[in-house]
């Protein structure tokens, strides 16, 4: 009984972002929906695709330096379409009213963009995590080149952000040094997780530290890591190992592990009674690296 609570409240967790107001369109915040044009590879060869994003902003015409904002995997794959546009503006809101211009792109296989799931990582027995982030990545990178060329954008002033599977995937949006970023935040950043079956123990922890071990080979600017110690997701001992790979292969970065928060510190970054919590270490660190 208490297994199935536990995924009915991750399932609702998920779908949250997905509400009745999706479609709205809030000036105060300037959001616009945009398609993001990219290139894969297809079955017959090269084929273009569009990633739905929204974009906000600040007021007046700027330019602003940019945020990219990633989402996560549901546990369930039946809930990726309930993602929708990720319209999280609690948190939105802070970014924003911070000077940032925020973009929040919906990579392959999810919510309104839709179509075929990329980032699939395979068995949990043997899981490709370095794969998987690296397709991940292609929407990101994507969402970049799209969002440079805008004249409201600093395209110098790039910062990657994201929660779960898409603080993952920013960090190998990183590895493949994007024009224009500085600096990436992760909250509770990884894939594997199993908080309904195995809470705390995610697929082949081992394999994700040597996936931030070759990521880290290549990543260039510095990342904070910004976890909890009740992560159902990841629990308090994985992310300290995988940082310690991450930082023995040669990159920057600072690692938080905050205090347990609620049910779950997986949602820290997700839930609006974490706003006061994760926006004292993003302030920190967007200072440390010179953007604020």
């Amino acid at each position: 009984m208490m297994k199935r609570l536990l995924l009915i409240v991750i399932i609702l967790f998920w779908a949250a972002p997905a509400s009745a107001q999706d479609d709205e369109i809030l000036a105060e915040l300037n959001e616009q929906i945009v398609k993001v044009p990219m290139v894969i590879d297809g079955f017959f060869g090269k084929k273009e695709v569009s990633l739905t994003a929204t974009l906000f902003r600040p007021p007046g015409d700027g330019p602003f330096p940019l945020i990219v904002l990633s989402h996560g995997n549901p546990p369930q794959a039946s809930d990726r379409p309930k993602i929708k546009r990720y319209r999280i503006i609690p948190q939105i809101r802070e970014f924003v009213k911070r000077g940032f211009a925020v973009i929040v792109p919906i990579r392959r296989g999810y919510g309104a963009t839709g179509g075929d799931f990329a980032e699939d990582y395979g068995k949990c027995s043997d899981p490709l995590y370095t794969g998987a982030g690296l397709e991940a990545a292609k929407d990101i990178v994507a969402t970049i080149a799209f969002a440079a060329k805008l004249p409201s954008i600093k395209s110098d002033k790039i910062l990657l952000v994201g929660q779960s599977a898409g603080g993952f995937a920013s960090l190998a949006a990183a590895s493949v040094n994007p024009q224009g970023v500085i600096g990436v935040v992760n909250f509770a950043g990884g894939r594997g997780g199993r908080p309904a079956t195995n809470p705390g123990e995610p697929c082949a922890p081992n394999r994700m530290a040597m996936t931030m071990e070759t990521y880290a080979k290549t990543i260039k600017v510095p990342v904070l890591w910004h976890y909890a110690e009740n992560d159902k997701f990841f629990g308090p001992h994985y992310p300290k190992e995988w940082f310690a790979a991450f930082q023995k292969a040669g990159a920057k970065g600072r690692l938080v592990v905050q205090p347990p928060f609620g049910k779950d510190g997986h949602s820290v970054f997700s839930a609006k009674g974490g706003i006061p919590i994760w926006t004292k270490e993003f302030d920190n660190f967007i200072q440390e690296i010179g953007m604020n």
